[in-house]
């Protein structure tokens, strides 16, 4: 008789089941862990309680309850996401690998330390006095952390020489390809050289000026 599913199986199944992204699927269980509850595309998903190192986790799909049980709280700290590690292996390679692809949505109170691809829209709230810096290509550069929210959070993103003057407070911004890492013990938003950093604010402008 074949032994009991894993965790990361089971959740490797339903990722596969439900076309969700295997990354959101493990970010959305330990934001829930977190926050009691959280989102994950069609999926909802809620904490029930804590016993012996393991989180109850409730998941469900419009009024239907897809599953409960628990995880170990170990599982839920691994550095790799071990629902996407399985979905790797011939258990599951005859599977098309879903919404995998690309950047991923996210809301500020989903983020998490080493998160990469994200996608988001804030509002941005500050913008701390630039300072001026020598990197580790040889060169100086200007660089200022702005604090950006949505309805879930805040949280400070690291702006670059022409980026500061992009933006001001109060502007809405979209936020493409970026990362996540934690620095004097706060989570840190950073645009790399593939990410984008837009102005909603100056777009609708540039908008209004073309309809007049």
């Amino acid at each position: 008789m074949r032994n009991k599913a894993s965790p990361a199986e089971y959740l490797a199944f339903l990722s596969l089941k439900y076309e969700v992204d295997p990354d959101r699927l493990f970010y959305a269980l330990i934001s829930a862990s977190e926050n009691q509850k959280s989102t994950c595309e069609s999926l909802s998903i809620e904490c029930r309680g804590k016993q012996r190192n393991k989180v109850v986790l409730l998941i469900t799909k419009d009024t239907k309850v897809v599953a409960q049980f628990p995880i170990p709280e170990e599982f839920l700290s691994e550095q790799n996401n071990p629902i996407k590690e399985l979905r790797k292996t011939n258990v599951f390679r005859r599977h098309p690998i879903t919404k995998d692809s690309g950047p991923h949505s996210f809301q500020i109170g989903d983020l998490r330390k080493g998160m990469k691809r994200v996608n988001l829209k804030a509002k941005v709230l500050e913008i701390a006095k630039p300072t001026l810096v020598f990197t580790r290509f040889g060169n100086y550069a200007c660089v200022a952390n702005a604090l950006i929210a949505d309805d879930t959070g805040t949280i400070k993103l690291c702006l670059w020489n022409e980026q500061i003057d992009s933006v001001s407070i109060g502007d809405t911004v979209q936020i493409e390809n970026a990362s996540t890492s934690m620095f004097r013990g706060e989570r840190q938003l950073r645009i790399g050289k593939k990410g984008i950093l837009r102005n909603m604010g100056i777009l609708s402008k540039l908008e209004e000026v073309h309809t007049l």
